[in-house]
């Protein structure tokens, strides 16, 4: 499979949660992007459409962090505790959560379920 087919077939199944996923002020949308070398989630309030958290493997925070490589697991997790504190400090605890129409395994399930333990409820 080339490389476009592949994003296609990750945009039809984007499209295809999003007609399902919404998020609201009382639950906003955790939105994840990861590319070969970086990984980005964001906590969205599709109503306002404002983007109250976010945190991502480019962040000054995740970079000083001594991490080697920003495309893996131990990278996710970093970001998933950062959204998770982040989005705890501006007040939301809910949270629908958007694999952005990748498949929930490896780096995806790291980032939900780190934040998660820092605190998110999805």
């Amino acid at each position: 499979m080339n490389v476009q087919n592949k994003k296609a077939s990750r945009v039809r199944r984007h499209t295809r949660i999003r007609k399902r996923i919404r998020g609201v002020a009382e639950r906003p949308r955790v939105s994840v992007f990861k590319s070969k070398n970086h990984i980005y989630a964001q906590v969205i309030d599709d109503d306002r459409g404002v983007t109250i958290a976010s945190a991502s493997t480019v962040d000054p925070e995740i970079r000083g962090a001594g991490l080697k490589n920003t495309g893996n697991r131990e990278a996710a997790k970093k970001v998933g505790m950062l959204l998770g504190k982040r989005a705890l400090e501006k007040g939301v605890r809910k949270a629908v959560f958007d694999r952005g129409g990748f498949v929930y395994h490896g780096r995806i399930q790291d980032l939900a379920d780190s934040a998660r333990e820092a605190g998110l409820d999805f």
